[in-house]
């Protein structure tokens, strides 16, 4: 994360959460930037961590995150309701250190057997993935069991805690996982238990960057934008 105190108006600020940051910083702001020459300060969090800071007064020009969210922020006069535009969507999946196995998860109870052999499953307490995540392990009824050992991290990517020692599976985003250098993605979820977020971006109400901010905006939804994004483990939107 960058630092999160208001800068001069001159300078265009984007929220966004973290599933989005690979494609953002691998290509989209780099060929934004180098086209119009506008300089872009980012803030990267889970959405959930974005909002607490919106709501805190924090300044931004464009958000990216979870859809509805962004249609939450439109609700409440913060984001302008015309500006919103589809971005991607993303799956879960499951990653780990070593060799991955080959064919993924072949069904529920294939994913149940692998997240009871590890010794500890990484997973985000404020992502929306995690959110997900800590319900799935509710409604299998194995919530206790796997939390008993589990690394649940506050915030950041949990494919991290596969290199520290600190678990042997990490459970996220499809694209956060594979955010990390060195992560071998096992699979996604299990199509029955599968759950995919949308992401939106949309401009801040307010904004003193409005041509900037719908340029912006404009250069997430192209085409080499959407190539950005399948690369780094999303769908594109709709």
């Amino acid at each position: 994360m960058t630092q999160t105190q208001p800068t001069a108006h001159g300078v265009l600020r984007l929220f966004s959460g973290l599933a989005t940051k690979p494609a953002l910083e691998s290509a989209v702001l780099p060929a934004f930037r180098a086209r119009t020459g506008v300089a872009v300060e980012t803030v990267y969090e889970p959405t959930s961590v974005l909002l607490q800071l919106i709501d805190s007064g924090e300044r931004f020009d464009v958000l990216v995150g979870v859809t509805g969210s962004v249609d939450a922020l439109v609700r409440q006069g913060t984001v302008s309701s015309v500006s919103v535009r589809p971005i991607a969507r993303s799956g879960i999946g499951v990653a780990c250190a070593g060799a991955p196995d080959p064919g993924g998860f072949t069904d529920v109870d294939a994913f149940i057997a692998r997240l009871r052999a590890a010794r500890s499953v990484a997973y985000s307490r404020s992502g929306a993935s995690g959110i997900y995540f800590a319900e799935l392990l509710e409604r299998l009824g194995i919530r206790e069991e796997i939390d008993a050992r589990a690394t649940v991290l506050e915030k950041g990517f949990t494919a991290e805690a596969l290199f520290d020692g600190r678990a042997d599976l990490a459970v996220q985003q499809v694209s956060e996982l594979l955010a990390v250098p060195g992560t071998n993605f096992l699979g996604a979820l299990p199509d029955t238990v599968q759950s995919f977020t949308d992401f939106s971006a949309g401009i801040a109400l307010g904004s003193a960057r409005l041509d900037d901010a719908a340029g912006l905006i404009e250069a997430m939804t192209d085409e080499p934008a959407t190539a950005a994004f399948t690369a780094t483990g999303l769908e594109p939107a709709g």
